[in-house]
């Protein structure tokens, strides 16, 4: 169980983001080199501690876009707050930068942002609303 530092309260914690990731193609041994760079890029966009961020990507899986299994990436990211236009592009911006070598282009990669109430969003033991 994750522990708080004494005088701590929960609901003053800048929570999440996290990013989960789905895609047709195969990262190899270069799967947790993006995985950290997403959340490299996450931290710079939002601002948020990176002792918060999380980012699970799933390669390798059945997706299709548009009718085809071409190349192609699915992403949900929540956060508390750190929803916004600006943020939200310079995140997608990013994960395209990171999957267009791996042959997703631009125009078939979807990433759906969520801003989320601190009282749906759970970490040690209780949500972020306390």
């Amino acid at each position: 169980m994750a522990t708080l530092e004494p005088g701590t309260n929960i609901c003053d914690l800048p929570g999440d983001p996290s990013l989960i990731l789905t895609t047709n193609v195969d990262l190899g041994d270069k799967k947790m080199e993006i995985m950290k760079a997403c959340s490299k890029a996450i931290q710079a966009a939002t601002g948020k501690p990176e002792a918060y961020i999380a980012v699970s990507i799933n390669d390798k899986a059945s997706v299709i876009f548009g009718g085809t299994d071409e190349p192609t990436a699915l992403g949900c990211l929540y956060s508390i707050g750190a929803i916004a236009q600006e943020s939200n592009g310079k995140i997608q911006t990013s994960v395209t930068d990171l999957l267009e070598p791996f042959g997703v282009s631009e125009s078939r990669i979807y990433i759906n942002f969520f801003d989320m109430p601190r009282a749906n969003v759970g970490w040690s033991r209780r949500t972020f609303a306390g």
